[in-house]
């Protein structure tokens, strides 16, 4: 299992809601967006950040600690609600770094507020339809299976989540699949709107893709990078969907040279 280590947690309101922050280390602002599962743990790629930048780990509102905006029923509500996180945390300007549906949020929010983001980096970023293949339909399997696909390997989920995954652990993925339920569910997982929005975006974006990713396929990066101006494309050999569990320096290194 991932143990938590060394950062701070507070609380901070959001359009009237409660969210849970965690903070660590120091330099320019690095605000990190989770996948729609939540966040599990204080992560040693946290740690590896948090060497270069201060990051920000929140629960985003309706997953996790953070109160449920009962109003929200879109990826853009949440993006929209993810700036108002930002003036909550008194960050004019930041670098953001999204994982699956984080990254989702992140593109939607980079859309509409880019001057906010000195430079973004997704992860196996949910938001487009890919041509080939298909976003894996996490509805369709238990939440311990869905999970299982994020991983490379049986081995690299049960190093974080045990053989037998805890009792508290599946009941926090059941309410984190529940807020998703009500902001990604039709479309599933996607914004046929996004593809002729993100050629707005001057942002300079790094894209991370596990080249083993059974979530989002490849392809859907590769539409990223040709949909915005400003992009490049690196693929994780051997990594699955959660590649910030399974190659958590090597991701790191590639945030770190990206922000120069």
């Amino acid at each position: 299992m991932t143990t938590a280590t060394t950062h701070e947690e507070r609380t901070v309101t959001v359009a009237g809601g409660d969210v849970l922050v965690r903070s660590a280390g120091s330099g320019d602002p690095l605000v990190v967006l989770h996948h729609d599962i939540g966040v599990h743990a204080w992560t040693p790629c946290f740690d590896r950040l948090a060497e270069r930048f201060t990051v920000y780990v929140p629960d985003l509102p309706g997953w996790g600690a953070s109160d449920r905006p009962e109003w929200a029923r879109s990826v853009r509500d949440i993006a929209v609600l993810a700036g108002a996180l930002l003036d909550a945390l008194g960050l004019d300007r930041t670098s953001v770094l999204g994982f699956g549906f984080g990254g989702y949020v992140a593109a939607e929010f980079a859309t509409v507020a880019q001057a906010r983001i000195r430079r973004l980096t997704l992860v196996g970023a949910m938001g487009v339809k890919p041509d080939e293949g298909e976003i894996f339909d996490q509805f369709l399997v238990n939440h311990q299976d869905y999970v299982r696909q994020g991983f490379a390997s049986d081995e690299a989920f049960e190093e974080h989540f045990g053989v037998e995954v805890e009792l508290e652990q599946l009941l926090a993925w059941d309410l984190c699949r529940e807020m998703t339920t009500r902001v990604t569910w039709k479309p599933y997982m996607h914004n046929a709107a996004l593809p002729h929005l993100l050629p707005t975006v001057e942002t300079p974006t790094l894209l991370v893709w596990g080249s083993q990713d059974r979530i989002v396929p490849l392809e859907a990066g590769r539409m990223y990078a040709d949909c915005l101006p400003n992009a490049r494309l690196e693929v994780i050999e051997g990594a699955g969907h959660l590649v910030e569990l399974e190659r958590p320096g090597e991701l790191a290194g590639l945030v770190v040279a990206h922000e120069g």
